[in-house]
């Protein structure tokens, strides 16, 4: 009986663990989607600093290539 009842609560907090890392995981790829960690400004900064001339181009183009590695 005693090794029953420490089945079930072994199982349910294996299953609360296994879906809080879901939920989790599904609300943080929500925040970066929304909120990025770099914008176009840090770009312009990083690229001037590596001493390339920025264009809005180059900047843009920058932009969709790390929000389409981002959606993968």
């Amino acid at each position: 009986m005693n090794w029953m009842i420490l089945l079930w609560i072994t199982l349910g907090i294996v299953i609360g663990i296994a879906i809080g890392f879901f939920i989790a995981r599904k609300t943080m790829m929500s925040y970066l989607k929304k909120n990025p960690p770099i914008n176009e400004q840090m770009l312009r900064v990083m690229l001037m600093q590596m001493g390339q001339n920025p264009s809005q181009k180059k900047i843009n183009q920058m932009m969709k290539a790390m929000q389409k590695q981002q959606s993968k």
